[in-house]
């Protein structure tokens, strides 16, 4: 599966991300991965459900996120579910650091893509939703479904 960006190959989407935040602001920013991890998170074997970042001593860590152990790695296969470093420029990890402290804001996974061989991740500046904020944008999306049916359905006539 690929995404719109030419060169790109999405391998994880953290579709809830969208539901449960506002997304504010998205960096791009690479993963410090071991040999069996990249082995892995090149054949899809990547979960980013419940996964999060911080800023913990001026680096960007990423937490929570499931690379699987890779088939052929025997006994130097890596953790699951380790922390794995972001690697982000130093005026972006001191401007989400400044922006996350502020109240209501997390760092949150979007996806993991292959772009020209390296594996990035998608991270978004966000901002939580409350119960009725998620109800709404349900709403919003089925009254444009039933416009987009409409649509169709007069254009087959």
């Amino acid at each position: 599966m690929s995404n719109g960006k030419a060169g790109t190959k999405t391998v994880a989407q953290n579709r809830k991300a969208r539901h449960d935040y506002f997304i504010e602001e998205v960096y791009e920013a690479g993963i410090a991965l071991t040999g069996t991890e990249i082995k892995s998170v090149r054949a899809g074997r990547v979960q980013l459900k419940d996964s999060f970042a911080k800023v913990e001593n001026g680096e960007v860590m990423l937490h929570n996120m499931h690379i699987s152990p890779y088939a052929q790695g025997n006994r130097f296969n890596h953790e699951p579910e380790r922390t794995r470093k972001l690697l982000l420029r130093r005026n972006e990890i001191l401007k989400l650091h400044g922006l996350t402290r502020e109240r209501g804001y997390a760092l949150v996974p979007l996806s993991i893509y292959l772009k020209g061989g390296w594996a990035k991740v998608e991270l978004a500046l966000a901002k939580g939703k409350k119960n009725y904020d998620k109800r709404e944008t349900l709403k919003k999306r089925d009254a444009q479904r039933e416009v987009e049916r409409a649509l169709r359905e007069r254009q087959k006539m």
